[in-house]
């Protein structure tokens, strides 16, 4: 039996019956907004590549997660711009570090707002990689104390979540039984199980100043190419106590978002990262595409892939978008 007697369209006829079969439903519960500090007071210094994000001191964050919280984005994911770099990323670990500072205050105004820190040394290293570098590579073993330590010292600050991204391996063990071992059992970790050597990193290398004085990552991150990898990846993190696993970038990986999902059942984080954000606020600047939709349609296709939080830029506007009761609706 077919067409006549069956016709798709009729449960597309309105947006009411729309919603009734709709399969995916994108919620505010599901973002998860990244954020930029740096030493200093009053101080918004605006990315140029990424239009609406801007690296902030505390007291200004404190500011602009008076938004957050009231739009309902359950949290944030710190990142750090230190007020100085060194070849072993010092300020990283440092108790008195600027993410140490600003998860120290978030917590104290914003108690319900859960603080996600990223752990890695490439913000914090003069040399901008991700680990310690020796006879001109990184070091994966030497590296690994140095990610645990700074896991250690973001929850002892009170961050409620840490994710290590420098994609060392052994690091998810390592910074386990690091918080285990100092009394933060319960702290969970958010692992960068899969991230790419992408070219969609250049604008937030820009924001977290965190290019790699020479060379590439691509050593330690993974070839574009490789999806059987990154299911090897998700579960040795898995296996050595990650809580969430996380695919980055997004869009180019929703395969991999899907496998993950359907492979290991875990919460899955995909990040749809600064290069995404970036091209959808130039097209629409240009009047090429309409950035509402666009956004929306972006996001509902990643949690359709499989993502159970969804870490974006657009995470302010979305949620805005989502409150004015457009969520997954009139995409296309």
């Amino acid at each position: 039996m077919g067409f006549p007697v069956v016709r798709p369209r009729r449960l597309r006829s309105s947006e009411t019956m729309r919603r009734l079969v709709r399969e995916t439903v994108l919620r505010v519960d599901d973002l998860l907004y990244p954020v930029f500090v740096m030493p200093g007071r009053g101080v918004s210094r605006p990315v140029a590549s990424m239009p609406g994000v801007a690296n902030v001191s505390v007291d200004v964050l404190l500011r602009e997660l008076e938004e957050v919280a009231a739009l309902g984005i359950p949290g944030i994911l710190l990142f750090g711009l230190p007020s100085a770099k060194d070849e072993y990323g010092g300020e990283a670990y440092s108790e008195d570090g600027i993410v140490q500072q600003a998860v120290r205050s978030v917590k104290e105004h914003y108690p319900g707002l859960l603080v996600v820190t990223d752990v890695c040394l490439c913000e914090y290293t003069s040399h901008g990689h991700c680990g310690v570098v020796r006879n001109g590579t990184v070091d994966n073993d030497a590296s690994v104390p140095l990610i645990a330590r700074t896991a250690v010292s973001h929850a002892a600050a009170g961050a409620d979540m840490v994710a290590p991204s420098d994609m060392m391996d052994g690091r998810v063990g390592a910074v386990r039984a690091a918080l285990d071992g100092a009394g933060f059992a319960q702290v969970p970790v958010m692992a960068y199980a899969a991230k790419y050597a992408s070219a969609f990193y250049g604008p937030f290398r820009e924001a977290a100043d965190s290019a790699p004085q020479f060379g590439d990552r691509r050593g330690y991150q993974m070839d574009p190419a490789n999806a059987d990898e990154a299911l090897r990846e998700v579960w040795q993190d898995l296996e050595e106590g990650a809580d969430i696993v996380m695919v980055k970038p997004a869009l180019a990986y929703l395969d991999v978002v899907w496998r993950v999902k359907q492979e290991t059942g875990h919460p899955v984080a995909a990040y749809n990262v600064s290069g995404e954000y970036a091209a959808v606020k130039a097209a629409a600047a240009k009047g090429w595409l309409d950035e509402r939709r666009t956004v929306m349609e972006i996001l509902t296709g990643i949690k359709r892939a499989g993502a159970d939080i969804i870490i974006t830029y657009h995470a302010r506007e979305a949620a805005r978008w989502l409150r004015e009761g457009q969520g997954g609706a009139g995409l296309c």
